[in-house]
């Protein structure tokens, strides 16, 4: 499964499954994927809360655009875009975001 995401992550930063999206106005910046465990991923979700479908795995080092974020429960949840994927968008957790 861990490969399978890692080739899929693959893909779209070099761009060949999805085009550039045009950048928005509205975004807090650029941050990098920072904190996650080992080998582990940042699973960016299909929304804001554990009960969402994991989207894909992101790798520390994977650079986002962080559109928005939210507080859901005890978590704080952003909504972002690959910096080099902009139209794969989703949620992840602020815990695991170092502002760049």
């Amino acid at each position: 499964m861990r490969r399978a995401l890692i080739i899929v992550l693959v893909s779209l930063l070099s761009g060949s499954l999805l085009g550039a999206a045009p950048a928005t106005a509205a975004s807090l910046g650029r941050f990098e994927v920072h904190g996650v465990e080992g080998d582990d991923m940042l699973k960016m979700r299909a929304g804001p809360g554990i009960g969402y479908d994991v989207i894909v795995g992101l790798p520390n080092g994977t650079v986002l655009r962080v559109h928005s974020c939210q507080q859901t429960g005890g978590t704080r949840w952003c909504e972002v875009s690959l910096e080099r994927a902009r139209g794969l968008r989703g949620h992840v957790s602020w815990a695991y975001l170092r502002k760049l």
